[in-house]
């Protein structure tokens, strides 16, 4: 399924003219496909369809309640990391008993929340975590279900960043050490053991990671059925996607790059699925990008194009608070004109061919305004030429963009538009320079 499409040299999202958006809401403005959540989702789901599952999607990838809602809508549980994202999630509607509450400082509000509001489990990331949590929940007469986060020390081959299951990682609890503290935990009275849990990195193209991180974990979880007859075996996230080719004119997997990603959900679900089926427990999934990744553009403006002795920029309207991805991570995201011009067209689809090859073509620097070096979404990137007033798009920018925007330099936060077939409606107005100051107060000594 792709909702990202050229017709007629003009980008669409879905049915809807992107540049009719920019001119309705304005820009900077996230603008997100709801048939391409549901598709990704939907994919994902049937390709699990024999095996007892649950999806819980990441929160922390885009947090907007209404795409909570349409998640919700088609079956998901949610996996959080604060009592923040399990607010939302009950906002938008989510049964908490779906809800498995991961994070590594959890707090005592948040911890008395989740035990009210009745979370499936919570993922346990260190004894000194479970001994907290068996205190609180003796003091409110609560059984925490809970389940470890074991890490598996697996090289996931992703950035350092977004790497969670090595040893050196502040997340989890060494496999080695893992059936030692679950008998500590069994006899808690405030505490049900209730199943395990691993999550080895962000951004994974390969399967062999995760098959590597289930079977150094298998033994462990057999164990632990026969023991503690536990309920579920959680093996995270982290399916990475294409953040290059992600336009395409046809058919194929909008997840998959013949450059950079061979790996599909099929691809992925066949590796996993062999070791998987022997436990006879329910499997929990919590991908996150993977459902909102390419399902999400950064519309932009350029204002100035500035040329100097040595390089060419396009200054845009949209800067590194607004999508801080390619300055904190260096990472690649692919940027296309939303609109054709006679002598300069849109970015071109996988096949060049329909283009003349007389487009002028060069390389700039596509940067933002916040006053930092490091507020660039592309370096010396080949693009058509281009003029103040185009209009770009900064593809796959649905997961970890708006949730990571910030204020910095007093930059109101953009606004967020969901595409659903031929309809567009606003999810997210842009935040006012009223409301950047709401919270602050002057001191009265």
């Amino acid at each position: 399924m792709h909702a990202f499409h050229y017709r007629d040299d003009r980008l669409f999202c879905e049915e809807v003219d992107v540049a009719v958006t920019a001119e309705k809401f304005g820009t900077p403005l996230y603008l997100y496909s709801a048939g391409t959540i549901l598709d990704h989702y939907g994919r994902l789901d049937e390709a699990l369809a024999g095996l007892d599952h649950l999806i819980c999607y990441a929160i922390k990838a885009n947090s907007n309640r209404a795409i909570l809602r349409l998640l919700r809508d088609a079956g998901a549980g949610f996996d959080i990391v604060s009592g923040g994202e399990l607010f939302r999630a009950l906002n938008a509607g989510a049964d908490p008993a779906k809800c498995t509450f991961a994070g590594v400082g959890k707090s005592r509000e948040e911890i008395e929340y989740a035990l009210e509001q009745g979370v499936y489990s919570f993922n346990i990331e260190s004894e000194a975590e479970l001994d907290y949590i068996s205190e609180i929940a003796s003091a409110k007469n609560h059984r925490a279900p809970i389940a470890l986060r074991v890490n598996p020390d697996v090289e996931a081959g992703t950035h350092q960043y977004i790497s969670t299951g090595k040893s050196e990682n502040k997340f989890g609890i060494a496999l080695e050490r893992a059936a030692k503290v679950y008998e500590r935990a069994s006899k808690m009275p405030a505490i049900t053991v209730r199943g395990v849990q691993m999550h080895i990195g962000s951004q994974i193209t390969e399967a062999a990671p995760f098959v590597s991180a289930i079977e150094k974990i298998a033994p462990l979880v057999s164990e632990l059925k026969g023991k503690y007859a536990i309920k579920f075996f959680s093996i995270g996230g982290g399916l990475g996607i294409a953040y290059e080719s992600s336009i395409a004119s046809g058919s194929g997997d909008w997840w998959t790059s013949q450059r950079s990603h061979p790996l599909t959900i099929r691809d992925y679900v066949d590796a996993i699925l062999p070791p998987l089926t022997r436990f006879g427990l329910r499997i929990l999934l919590e991908p996150g990008r993977l459902l909102v990744g390419n399902a999400g553009i950064l519309l932009t403006r350029v204002r100035y194009i500035k040329e100097t002795t040595q390089k060419k920029f396009a200054i845009i309207d949209a800067g590194m608070n607004d999508l801080i991805r390619p300055a904190l991570y260096g990472s690649y995201h692919e940027i296309v004109p939303v609109e054709g011009r006679g002598d300069s067209p849109n970015r071109p689809e996988p096949s060049r061919s329909r283009f003349k090859n007389t487009i002028k073509r060069e390389k700039i620097d596509i940067v933002g305004p916040v006053c930092e070096s490091g507020d660039f979404f592309a370096q010396d990137r080949e693009m058509p030429e281009l003029r103040a007033g185009d209009l770009l798009a900064v593809m796959s920018a649905g997961a970890y963009g708006f949730v990571m925007a910030s204020n910095y330099n007093s930059r109101p936060l953009p606004a967020e538009a969901l595409v659903r077939g031929d309809k567009v409606a606003l999810i997210r107005e842009r935040q006012t320079l009223p409301q950047i100051m709401s919270g602050e107060r002057d001191p009265h000594f």
